[in-house]
């Protein structure tokens, strides 16, 4: 067997780079494509995303409990997933930006945004998202590498921020002959298309540079009763902890993805502003990379990536309070301010493999697939509800939705820098008080938990 090393983890990179093309195509501007180009209220999508959520708590934990409980196949448990979704999430995720949608009638355009949405979220996505992050554990058992492995993975999904987030305004969006910022509609999918290919491409190499390692004995089926597992789940602190903190951290960065969409197409007015704010938010990603593993190592990842966000929290109150109107300026401090939250989603994918680990301790069964779903689940109650309470909000402050361009009232436009700013100062600072206060696994226990772990394999 290959040993770990630079293959696996570059391998495991492009498997994020290929979720995130659409994840944060979906994310960030979906919302827009809905509101803007199909006509439909932000009140009506928030429905959608939530409604979504409430099948993801069915079709997430039964693809975990697929994957931990079927008969492994030769290239691995986790990796044929890779294969065999990979085709069915690019489809799914193109006919999710069909601009002749806008011609149909409302019931019909209902029918359809319900019938795509869940179909690439909560089946597709979830067919191929669940077995990929799943894998981590089974690719090395060394936490350090692990931790390694949790910063390529981020770098994969800042390389595809860089690209949607940088690059997607400036395609999707012109100026009219009054200089406001208009919503190409024609573009979407033409977009998602060539995004498609570039996936297929992604999820290829994920699977062709990645290999499973432990457990690899484990080639019969195994069962596990649902009942332990909850029972484990309940009595796993630090599972309940990172859940919760996941649901907020993710409600706090996707709402402020989507709310900056409006924020600088109605309030700074500048697509151009829009796309260095997406490539600032990737770019500090890329900076802290490099030294991610370093800081976990000496610091732990519990105590470096609290004190991490609770400086985000204190950045975006700044912004609040400042009420920056030069868009390059706000662009300046929000990089500040997503460092912190940065360094904190490098090491985010090794929290799960760590409380993964402590899990087994409880109830002597490793169920990584499983764990993971329920990881994932929170994740998505997260988008969901960035989603969500982002398109009430634009509803509740009256933000008007029309397949014609309208220009925002003055007062609406203010109220937009207010969600987009205190939004996630409020959500990053609940999120370092979690991690600080709540979230159990510091540097010490998890060399406890490892030792633990090695005597069980060593006794068996």
């Amino acid at each position: 067997m290959k040993q770990f090393g630079i293959r696996d983890k570059f391998g495991y990179l492009f498997g994020d780079l290929g979720n995130d093309l659409f994840f944060l195509l979906v994310s960030n501007f979906l919302t827009v494509f809905y509101v803007n180009v199909l006509g439909i209220s932000g009140a009506v999508v928030g429905t959608l995303f939530l409604v979504a959520r409430f099948v993801d708590a069915f079709t997430d934990v039964t693809m975990g409990r697929i994957v931990d409980t079927l008969r492994p196949a030769r290239d691995g448990r986790f990796r044929p997933w890779i294969r065999r979704m990979a085709i069915p999430v690019v489809a799914a995720g193109i006919l999710l930006f069909i601009p002749g949608a806008k011609n149909l009638a409302y019931g019909w355009k209902l029918v359809y945004i319900y019938v795509s949405y869940l179909l690439w979220g909560s089946i597709c996505y979830t067919g191929i998202n669940i077995p990929y992050g799943s894998m981590a554990s089974v690719l090395t058992d060394d936490p350090v590498q692990r931790t390694s492995l949790s910063t390529y993975r981020s770098v994969g999904a800042a390389a595809a921020g860089v690209i949607i987030g940088s690059g997607v305004p400036l395609i999707i969006y012109t100026y009219d002959a009054a200089g406001n910022q208009v919503v190409m509609g024609d573009r979407f999918l033409p977009l998602a298309l060539l995004l498609g290919l570039a996936a297929l491409v992604c999820y290829a190499l994920c699977y062709l540079m990645t290999t499973e390692r432990v457990n690899i004995q484990k080639k019969e089926a195994v069962k596990i009763k649902l009942s332990d597992t909850l029972r484990g789940i309940v009595k796993n602190r630090a599972l309940l902890a990172i859940v919760s903190a996941s649901i907020i951290l993710l409600l706090a960065m996707l709402m402020t993805g989507s709310m900056n969409q409006f924020l600088f197409k109605d309030y700074f007015r500048s697509k151009e502003a829009m796309s260095v704010a997406g490539l600032l938010q990737t770019a500090c990603t890329l900076i802290l990379a490099p030294f991610a593993s370093k800081i976990a190592k000496r610091f732990g990842k519990k105590e470096a990536s609290g004190v991490a966000v609770l400086f985000s929290s204190a950045i975006y109150f700044l912004l609040f309070f400042l009420r920056i109107e030069n868009p390059w300026i706000f662009c300046l401090i929000i990089f500040l301010g997503n460092m912190g939250s940065g360094l904190f989603n490098l090491m985010i994918w090794a929290f799960i493999t760590d409380v993964i680990d402590n899990q087994m301790l409880f109830t002597g069964v490793r169920e990584d697939g499983t764990i993971y779903a329920v990881y994932s689940f929170a994740r998505k109650i997260g988008q969901a509800l960035a989603g969500g309470l982002g398109g009430y909000m634009l509803t509740a402050i009256g933000y008007v939705s029309s397949t014609e361009n309208v220009v925002q009232a003055p007062e609406v436009v203010e109220r937009i820098y207010t969600v987009s700013t205190l939004a996630p100062a409020i959500g990053y600072l609940l999120v370092g008080l979690i991690i600080v206060f709540w979230y159990p696994l510091n540097k010490r226990r998890i060399a406890e938990n490892q030792k633990r772990i090695q005597e069980l394999a060593d006794r068996t």
